[in-house]
């Protein structure tokens, strides 16, 4: 099945995102921490008059926060009708994959297996076919234990 996904580069890994999961790519510009909260959330951002919240995925997936100098580039994401951006490392093409998303195969990163759903093959390299939602509900549920 045809599909359009978004190609970036998000915690030191190649990711893929249903185009439909993604509202728009943007640079942030400032970024207001939060007190309280867990590590993998930056803090507060704003966004075309309303607020976003940002969550910094390399804190979640490696327990380390992105340096600040590269906490610039963020996936903004409509979830459960609050706006979030992902912050990312770059994000490289947006593309119709013929074949969609294929079944998870290979060795897979620990860290990565609450996130990635299948892979996605582009120019013949695989890429983590990976949810905005799911980082939250996992990021909630690590917050809690």
């Amino acid at each position: 099945m045809k599909q359009l996904y978004l190609f970036a580069t998000l915690a030191g890994a190649r990711v893929a995102i249903a185009a439909e999961e993604v509202e728009a790519v943007v640079r942030l510009t400032d970024i207001a921490p939060v007190p309280g909260l867990g590590r993998h959330v930056a803090g507060l951002s704003a966004l075309r008059s309303r607020v976003l919240t940002v969550i910094d995925v390399a804190a979640l997936i490696h327990g380390a926060a992105t340096p600040a100098e590269r906490r610039e580039l963020a996936i903004i994401a409509d979830i459960g009708g609050h706006s979030y951006g992902l912050m990312v490392d770059e994000v490289s093409d947006i593309c119709w994959v013929p074949e969609g998303a294929l079944p998870l195969r290979g060795r897979l990163d620990p860290v990565w297996m609450p996130y990635a759903r299948a892979i996605v093959e582009h120019e013949a390299v695989p890429w983590l076919l990976v949810s905005p939602s799911g980082f939250l509900e996992n990021g909630i549920a690590d917050q809690a234990a």
